[in-house]
Parts: C-alpha cells; structure tokens; sequence
C-alpha cells in the first residue's frame, strides 16, 4: 500500500429526533450569521422547516440559497460564497443530500479563496492553505452523499470530485425518519445511486489497495440486501436506517487509502448528473451505464467482475471460468435493477433523456459495449 494521511473532523449524530434533539447545541459554538443552504426545486422539506424553526429560535440571523439538483453548479457555489461575504457567515449549515453536501464544502472554500475557485482548485487541485467556513449539515435525503470524501462541482457541463479535508462538516445530523418523506421509489433511486456510486468506485480500486476493497464489498453486500428489504418493505424501519448509514459511507475517502492520486473520475455518475433532470431519470441513466461498464469489464477484466459475483452476489465459482463468473454478476446486477423498476438498456430511457446523453462524450465509449 502507498503511504497516507487518514483525517475524519466529523461528530455524526444518527437517529430518530437527533436534529431537534441536538442541533441547538452545535449552534452555540458559532457566529449569529447562519447561510442556510438546500436542493433547488426541492418540494417544502419538514427537515429544512424544522431547521428554520430552530434557527429562529436560537436568535440567529439566516440568509438561504439553493444548489443542484445531483450536483451544485459553479454558478451556484459563486453566490453562495458572495452570500457568505456579504452577511459575514459564521456557519454555512445544509440541509438536504448530496447536491447540498457538496454545495456546502465548495462554498466553505470558495467564500475565503484567493482567486478563483475553479482554476485554483476544480481544474486543478491546489493546496488549501487558508481555513474554509466551517460546515454543518442536516440529511433528508437517503442519498446524502460524501460527508467525509470528495465532493462534486459542475463547471461549463463537466463534472468533478475533488477531495479537501478541511472542508469536510463539523457536525452531521441523521434522522433516518426524515427519510419517509421521500416515495417508495424516490427511496430505491437513490439507494440504487449510492450503490451504483461504491460500485463504480470498487471497479476503480488499484493495486494496494486489498483493504479498501474487502471494506467496499462488505459495504457493498450490505446494501444490495438492504435495498431488497426496502423494496419488499419500505416500512421496514431497520433496513432503512441501515440502508441511510451505508448510503452516508460510500464516498469517504476511508475507502480511498493507499491510492497514489486523488479520488477517481466517475464517468457514469457524472453522464447521470448531466444528463437527467429527476430522481427516475438519474437512476434510469446510472443503472444503463452501469451495467454496460459492467459488461465491458466482463470482458476485458474478469478478475475483478468475477470478484464481485463470488463477494456481491454469492455465485459459486465451482466448474466456471472466471468469465462466465464476471457475466453472472452482470446478470445478478440486471436482476436487481429491473426489481427497483429500473432499465437496463439504453432504449429503454426515455428519448429525452436519450438525447441529453447523446449530447455528451463520456458516455459512448462505455454504451458500445451494451450489446
């Protein structure tokens, strides 16, 4: 393995009742000023109300901005930073999932950067040498994305993680309750985003790094079998507070130690975030283009495929070849992708959505290998 430096600034508080519970207490180690930040378009959300209420309470002063959907826009991440120096915040507090995790960490660095924030730190990766705005964050969403990990940011239609400690959040709040909000399907999607992600991730995985990928497939089985429950029974309060924690554990960097270079590209997320316009969209792209990298490492990599058929599905690889094993993953994957509702070929997107993809390079290397 490769040296590293393993850093976690995160107090994680889960369960029932913990935002009205402890929320007030973190805000007493900030400032008055409070930029309060959640998902664009998002449907009145009980957990943001519920913040408010608190905020209003405890005397603070808070301005509020929206960013993504999937994933914020530089645009976005600019007047939330713009917001935070003209209202001098002491706390940029999100509350949402992975879009507004994300906006949160870009706008902690961008509001106290010197220059600009996406040559210094988005086209290139350069060193954080000046404290960001510290960060807290509130999940309604199952998907709540890397708490301690990279984080995505959209620039002129392109998509990037970068992963910066410092702006990780001081304090994160789950409530799995929060997560009955969200419709049976919106739930499955954005399990299957989470799932789709840590698969992605694991396909990426480099020499060294054999305890990152035995943690990653634990996480990922742990899942699968989580999402099933859900699907048969979404009031199934035990898988699904289980199934939100997994979710939250997917992006950490935890499962990135021992790589040489930063986190990896995500072609398939980022054609997803490009592409789509809702949660069905999204997780139609992720499942389609998923599958074909799955299929095309079938092929050209079988090792690892059949790696996650042996640990993912529990295929037997008694009497097969490593790439009949590599297929029957592939298989097991279809499997549960059309047992969320989900598609599993590029004509069953809808056209639009179809189109939109079209428009983009990423994708077409990998939809080639769909047949």
């Amino acid at each position: 393995m490769n040296n590293f430096l393993f850093e976690n600034g995160t107090k994680f508080l889960f369960g029932g009742g913990c935002v009205k519970e402890y929320l007030a207490s973190f805000l007493r180690k900030y400032g008055p000023s409070v930029l309060l930040v959640t998902e664009e378009g998002e449907r009145r959300s009980g957990a943001a109300d519920e913040v408010r209420d608190i905020l209003r309470r405890r005397g603070k002063q808070a301005s509020e901005c929206t960013v993504g959907p999937f994933c914020p826009r530089y645009d976005q991440v600019q007047q939330a930073a713009r917001l935070c120096r003209e209202r001098r915040v002491d706390l940029i507090l999100g509350v949402g999932g992975s879009a507004v995790l994300d906006g949160c960490k870009a706008a902690s660095l961008a509001a106290v950067c010197r220059g600009d924030l996406w040559e210094n730190f988005g086209e290139l990766q350069g060193v954080v040498d000046v404290p960001p705005l510290p960060v807290g964050f509130v999940a309604s969403h199952l998907e709540a994305g890397a708490f301690n990990g990279a984080a995505g940011l959209i620039h002129e239609n392109q998509c990037v993680w970068r992963d910066y400690p410092p702006c990780d959040p001081r304090f994160a709040l789950l409530d799995p309750a929060r997560t009955c909000e969200l419709s049976r399907r919106e739930l499955l999607f954005q399990g299957f985003s989470a799932l789709a992600g840590a698969l992605e991730e694991h396909l990426t995985l480099t020499d060294g790094m054999n305890v990152s990928r035995e943690l990653l497939e634990a996480l990922l089985e742990g899942m699968v079998r989580d999402l099933r429950v859900c699907r048969q029974a979404p009031g199934d309060e035990n898988a699904r507070s289980s199934l939100m924690w997994r979710c939250a554990l997917w992006g950490s960097r935890f499962f990135q130690l021992g790589r040489r270079f930063s986190f990896p590209a995500l072609p398939v997320r980022e054609a997803a975030i490009l592409s789509a316009s809702d949660w069905e969209e999204y997780a139609g792209v992720l499942a389609v283009l998923l599958l074909s990298l799955c299929r095309r490492e079938a092929e050209q990599s079988p090792a690892i495929m059949a790696r996650a058929a042996r640990r993912l599905w529990g295929r037997s690889g008694r009497g097969r070849s490593e790439t009949q094993l590599a297929r029957d993953g592939v298989r097991a994957l279809e499997a549960l992708a059309e047992e969320l509702g989900l598609p599993v070929q590029p004509e069953q997107l809808g056209a639009a959505v179809q189109n939109r993809l079209g428009q983009l390079s990423t994708p077409q290397n990998l939809l080639v290998h769909t047949a």
